[in-house]
This record gives C-alpha cells, sequence and structure tokens, in this order.
C-alpha cells in the first residue's frame, strides 16, 4: 500500500491532473461505499463485490453526478491532499 500512497502523491502534484482526497468526517458517512465512474454524465460504472454495473438511466445517472459533486466538494486537493497522504504514508510506518 505504501508504494500505492506514494504513487498517487506523485501523481497528483502534475500540474495537468486534479487530484482530490476525500478527509475522513463525519458527514462523509452517506455518501456510497461502491466504487464507481462516471464519464461526460452518462453512462456510470458501478464496481461491486458481486459484479459490475452499467446505470444509463437519466434518473440514476443523475444521483450519481450529484454524489460525485458531494464528494468533489469535501474533498481537499493540491499540498493538501498530497499532506493527508503522507500522513497515511507515515501512519504506516
Amino acid at each position: 500500500m505504501a508504494g500505492q500512497l506514494d504513487r498517487l502523491r506523485d501523481v497528483g502534484s502534475l500540474p495537468n491532473v486534479s487530484f482530490g482526497v476525500v478527509p475522513m468526517r463525519p458527514d462523509r458517512l452517506c455518501m456510497p461505499v461502491e466504487g464507481f465512474w462516471i464519464y461526460d454524465n452518462a453512462p456510470v460504472n458501478v464496481e461491486l463485490v458481486s459484479g459490475y454495473l452499467t446505470i444509463t438511466q437519466p434518473r440514476e445517472v443523475a444521483e450519481y453526478a450529484r454524489r460525485y459533486a458531494e464528494l468533489a466538494e469535501m474533498a481537499v486537493y493540491g499540498p493538501r491532499a498530497r499532506a493527508l497522504i503522507s500522513a497515511a504514508l507515515s501512519a504506516l510506518g
């Protein structure tokens, strides 16, 4: 995991990359637990333990877009994001 965190910290410093880290906060608990990818608001790809879903219904796509916007607003970017990653690396020992 240390190698992955180190790589994320490096990539996050590139000028053409916007990389945000969502800190652990109490209001983050209402966020989706599954990983999802949204491309230009349609479709949404969702990775589950038992499979992979592609969401195409406009109402459902809009829900994922709304959740993404909430996560992006909670995230920290730039030096603050890299500081969180460095703290996680330090905690690993």
